[in-house]
């Protein structure tokens, strides 16, 4: 009976209510929407880097050296010699480690200098490894592999020719040794896939005829003079480091925070995201105040909707007392109706929030390198939207009220 009644009336009044639904539902999606960004982003980041024991670079903050070591975000206030590397290499604690050189681009994308024991201690979301998605890793001093989205946003096949600027915001290419495409890597969501990747070697011949951040006047090294040299390099930007045992990684990284020869820092990669996710704490929590008013807006909307129509519906309340209906029937009624409207908006919302996820995760994957995973909701989504729904029924009360009130002193005549 009060189901059937409910919906007859909100026929009657099909467009306000379904303008009304409209705020509903797109207040939810903008607040689900922010609130999967705002875990899809700490996932995403979190995913970027798994099985790493240590982050070794030059003495600065925890949350720089993981910007820029593995999101390529700014740069490394100094380098790691190359015997300090020797020395952690040497450590009867380490399994294996992965030197990184940065500071050169290509097109805006960062080039990186590593060894093979990249591809294959790399890991990411959890436990995946990179995979060629064609051709194969570096195996000459000129070989370069790509990741995905550099491929694919400069049209690059394997055997193209490929030309590292310097620095990197440069215009000065070095033209002299191109690189070789060996390999593209499959996609991976991370910041290797807006990555050009070559060796160590290959980062120390194009700097040969460099001195001071300017090419020397008239020297010019061939590529062939260039392989016939000895290009060990003199320093790196970071280590990537596993250890044998994690019980030994602690005392590793006092060693390493210690190191007498140069101010060197070691970070846990999960302790660093943390102090990461403290930084922009508060612009996290100002998204979700935003959005919290934005749903509040909305009911406040519905609640002025049905104060509104109050006096169009004296008539019909009087009708639903001369039927026989109690004063409670006519608070219930309303209380009802806010119910179904919040209901409705709430599931179009959240189909809403899918959909937008199915057409933004690509772009922002595209522009931004953050993967937003499309999941279920998850049990305090679910309690969000329910809170949502009880909020409606307790912001409804005040018009119910009144027309309850209406109710116990109207008739059937209709006032002007």
């Amino acid at each position: 009976m009060m189901v059937r009644l409910a919906l007859a009336s909100l026929r009657t009044r099909s467009l306000t209510v379904a303008m009304t639904i409209l705020a509903i539902a797109v207040s939810v999606m903008l607040f689900l929407g922010v609130e999967k960004v705002r875990t899809g982003t700490k996932a995403s980041f979190a995913d970027t880097i798994s099985g790493t024991d240590l982050i070794v670079g030059a003495r600065s903050g925890a949350v720089q050296l993981m910007l820029y070591s593995v999101f390529h975000i700014g740069n490394a206030t100094n380098n790691v010699s190359w015997e300090s590397f020797q020395d952690i290499v040497a450590r009867p604690e380490v399994d294996w480690t992965v030197p990184i050189s940065l500071g050169d681009s290509h097109r805006q994308f960062r080039v990186m200098g590593t060894t093979p024991a990249y591809f294959e201690y790399y890991k990411y979301r959890q436990s995946q490894s990179l995979r060629l998605l064609d051709g194969a890793v570096m195996s000459d001093l000129f070989d370069a592999v790509i990741g995905a989205d550099v491929a694919a946003t400069l049209q690059y096949n394997v055997g193209d020719p490929i030309v590292v600027a310097h620095g990197l915001a440069s215009f000065t290419e070095h033209e002299n040794q191109p690189f070789r495409i060996s390999g593209i890597l499959e996609k991976t969501g991370t910041p290797v896939d807006r990555t050009v990747i070559i060796s160590l070697e290959g980062i120390e011949a194009i700097h040969v005829d460099w001195r001071g951040g300017a090419q020397i006047p008239g020297q010019i090294t061939t590529p062939d003079e260039l392989r016939e040299m000895d290009l060990k390099p003199e320093a790196v930007t970071a280590i990537l480091v596993g250890s044998k045992n994690p019980l030994q990684t602690f005392g590793l990284q006092r060693a390493i925070n210690t190191y007498p020869e140069e101010p060197l820092l070691a970070v846990l990669p999960g302790v660093a995201l943390q102090e990461l996710w403290g930084v922009i704490g508060v612009a996290e929590s100002a998204l979700l105040t935003i959005s919290a008013m934005v749903v509040a807006t909305a009911l406040i909307g519905m609640t002025a909707v049905i104060f509104s129509s109050l006096n169009e519906r004296r008539r019909e309340m009087a009708i639903y007392r001369a039927m026989g209906a109690r004063p409670r029937v006519v608070f219930g009624l309303l209380v009802f109706e806010a119910i179904i409207i919040t209901v409705i908006g709430v599931l179009i919302g959240v189909a809403l929030l899918y959909l937008a996820l199915y057409i933004a995760q690509p772009i922002i994957d595209r522009n931004f390198g953050l993967w937003v995973p499309i999941t279920m909701l998850t049990s305090t989504n679910v309690l969000i939207l329910i809170g949502i729904i009880v909020a409606s029924a307790v912001v409804s009360i005040l018009p119910a009220f009144r027309a309850y009130r209406m109710s116990l002193v109207d008739g059937m005549m209709v006032r002007s």
